[in-house]
């Protein structure tokens, strides 16, 4: 254990966390394959850095060559490869050269507005770049990918803060968006989360420990192992994986507030022998012995409920689900280990046995037994046709897909870009892959024609001017230039957006608006592909960031839908062969689909649909929630077999003896997954607020329908008291 702890605990101080969104959909099939490719061949404006420039005086000649300044300052930055803007394009001109397409030199307001609006209105470029009433300018940095990681990407931004800041003024106003600047939002977000996890959940863990057991030094005992297991699986996850992503970091607080509830549960029983007249040494190996087996296999529950996960293919998903079984195996064995070891010394130190639990833990059991007794087959038929009934929005809900989920609340950077949007009509690029017959790097003019195609059908979908091809500058070739000429004009770096080197591949790339629905978005691919093939061009690719992102969470998403299944499925069969019985299984059943089904519909009422941490959440819920079901009845086989006990009576012990720990730990759960709801990150908050509704249901379900069960089916159950261990 100490060795263990020297290792983890070393290292903790290269703790980080990974903000690139890519982790998560990588290897996740076709989709990501086909982005990859397209990005690895093209190059794309995904990662590239926008600057919106709002000025009511960008026509002041004095002001539009501060702006040129600033273009080139952007240009001559160490992290960038490239920029575009209304300064860093040329016009060619008829000797073969090219000459800025925003002349130098002008004197007057009128030659300055001239220039703007002809470049605005005519260039396809630049349509996208200046806002129609001349009082905001889009510039575009493309960054070096090599010396945008680790910590490269936060060096960047912070340099290019610093350079705006330089330029800003009463009359200029600078504005940073992009991919980069809502990752390092994301970024921020998730390790300021995972302190206020941290701390808060560790606060309100000891906090509901203290009042249950009623002991300060009983509080610090039960706190002892949530903390030590939180060190474990920090350090070991950093050191498989090197760092943290958005969806592996969730993972430490479920293991803290796990640990906070196995611990107080082991001390709740420890405690009750200890009063039930056992020697405390003694006390401590008996419920080793007792509560050591059912603890083994809440922890198989949870760590097939993460290992499920790995069936659904996708980097994010994999390490989630690794990192998920190793925390899980973890937690058992400082639980098994530690635990024991430190109550065994807090009683050489002189802990005295608290006071008895509080009645507000052990209210809901009283009320439960009487329902029970009096109402067991109307609450045992009621549980049985609601779980049948939730079925329905089970197999009713789908997928759902925003990429707004996915930025950080109150984002500046998606503010920016939303203006933008509103200025000159979408920043966010879909793509087009084009093969090319002739395969001329200059483009033949069979091959020009189906790049024109193909533009006029993206700008029929996303509006006049929201679309740049090799066919954007035909008004170039209609005075005399060559495709050549106006490709080379725009420079090598900008033409590999244009067509591939060999001539073998054109792109094209249309504008949408930033925030778009994934369900318009599926319907925008659908039209295209079905356009593209009318019009008989074969062999078409459409990719991007966001039909990656949407494409693939529907793809991810359903293949997580089945493996809650398996899940589910899988960890009942345990638990059956756990206890020798099948009738085990079945009790189990109900009081555990009840709180899964219960969550998805709300995610179909509340039109939240199944998204990527949403069916995460349900997956782990699932395997947490059986836990309370596996304790009760271990508990209740423990007083049938070696206490002797009837049936019911079996029944209403268990219930006395373990019904304040299930609340306890319960509130545990809850109120540290809860802290999880408060996230900065709207994906992140809906996995803590679904985790709360899922593990309150199954407390329904454990203190309510569970006994129910038991009590209505007493003929059914009465056998169990036979079967072996």
């Amino acid at each position: 254990m100490i060795a263990l702890t020297v290792l983890a605990a070393s290292q903790i101080p290269r703790a980080n966390v990974d903000g690139d969104l890519m982790r998560i959909f990588a290897h996740s099939g076709e989709d990501y394959d086909a982005y990859a490719q397209l990005s690895n061949t093209f190059g794309t404006f995904e990662n590239d850095i926008y600057f919106l420039v709002t000025s009511p005086d960008v026509t002041d000649p004095d002001v539009l060559e501060a702006l040129r300044n600033f273009a080139f300052d952007l240009e001559l930055n160490d992290f960038a490869v490239g920029t575009m803007s209304p300064f860093t394009l040329r016009k060619p001109t008829d000797n073969g050269g090219s000459v800025p397409a925003v002349p130098e030199g002008m004197s007057s307001r009128e030659e300055v507005a001239a220039a703007l609006s002809d470049l605005q209105q005519n260039d396809p470029l630049m349509r996208n770049l200046i806002t129609p009433d001349l009082t905001g300018i889009v510039m575009i940095m493309f960054p070096n990918q090599e010396l945008t990681r680790g910590d490269g990407n936060k060096e960047m931004i912070a340099q290019l803060r610093d350079l705006a800041s330089q330029y800003e003024s009463d009359k200029v106003h600078i504005e940073l968006t992009g991919p980069p600047m809502w990752t390092a939002e994301m970024l921020y977000a998730a390790v300021n989360d995972q302190v206020t996890f941290t701390v808060y959940g560790f606060a309100l863990g000891a906090l509901i420990a203290l009042l249950s057991l009623r002991s300060f030094w009983g509080a610090i005992l039960v706190s002892a192992t949530p903390f030590l297991a939180v060190t474990w699986v920090t350090g070991i996850v950093l050191l498989f994986f090197g760092s943290f992503s958005f969806l592996t970091i969730i993972v430490t607080t479920l293991v803290l507030v796990i640990a906070f509830a196995e611990s107080l549960f082991f001390i709740f029983n420890w405690i009750a022998y200890w009063r039930d007249g056992m020697d405390p040494y003694k006390a401590v190996d008996t419920t080793v012995k007792v509560v050591g087996p059912a603890s083994a296999l809440t922890m198989l529950t949870t760590l097939i409920s993460f290992a499920s996960l790995a069936l659904t293919p996708g980097q994010g998903i994999q390490e989630f689900s690794v990192t998920g079984a190793i925390a899980s195996l973890l937690n058992f064995v400082c639980l098994m280990t530690f635990l024991p070891l430190v109550l065994k010394l807090a009683i050489r130190l002189g802990f005295k046995i608290p006071p008895k639990s509080s009645i507000v833990l052990t209210a809901p059991m009283r009320v439960s037994w009487f329902l029970a007794k009096r109402f067991s087959r109307a609450l045992a038929t009621a549980a049985i046709a609601l779980t049948v009934v939730l079925f329905i929005p089970y197999f009713l809900v789908e997928p759902r897909f925003a990429f707004e989920d996915f930025v950080a609340k109150d984002s500046l950077a998606l503010d920016a870009a939303t203006e933008i949007d509103a200025g000159v009509g979408g920043v966010a690029p879909i793509y087009v892959r084009v093969p090319l017959i002739d395969a001329a790097p200059e483009m033949t003019d069979a091959d020009f024609e189906t790049v024109r195609k193909i533009h006029e059908i993206v700008e029929k979908h996303l509006g006049q001017n929201k679309v740049i091809s090799a066919a954007s500058f035909s008004h170039y070739q209609d005075s005399g230039f060559t495709r050549q000429d106006v490709l080379d004009s725009v420079g090598a770096f900008m033409k590999r957006r244009f067509i591939t080197e060999d001539g073998k591949q054109a792109l094209v790339t249309g504008f949408m608006p930033t925030i778009i629905a994934s369900e318009d978005l599926r319907r925008l691919v659908d039209d295209l592909h079905a356009e593209i093939d009318a019009a008989g061009i074969k062999g078409t690719e459409i990719g991007g960031f966001r039909i990656l992102a949407t494409f693939a969470t529907e793809n991810i998403v359903q293949g997580l839908q089945l493996d809650l299944t398996v899940s589910v499925l899988v960890n009942l069969f345990l638990i059956g062969f756990a206890f020798r019985s099948l009738r085990v299984a079945t009790a189990t059943a109900i009081p555990n689909l009840f709180p899964v089904l219960g969550a998805e519909a709300f995610l179909w009422w509340s039109g939240a649909g199944l998204q990527l941490t949403t069916v995460l959440s349900l997956t782990i819920a699932f395997g947490i929630a059986v836990d309370d079901t596996t304790h009760f009845l271990s508990h209740y086989l423990h007083a049938r077999r070696e206490e002797g006990r009837d049936h019911n009576e079996a029944v209403k012990h268990t219930m006395e003896r373990i019904g304040g720990a299930i609340v306890a730990t319960t509130l545990i759960l809850c109120s540290g997954t809860g802290i999880v709801a408060t996230s900065n990150l709207p994906q992140v908050a809906l996995f803590g607020t679904l985790f709360v509704i899922t593990l309150a249901l199954a407390l329904i379900g454990d203190v309510f329908i569970l006994p129910a069960l038991l009590v209505a089916g007493g003929k059914f159950f009465h056998p169990l008291g036979g079967i072996r261990k």
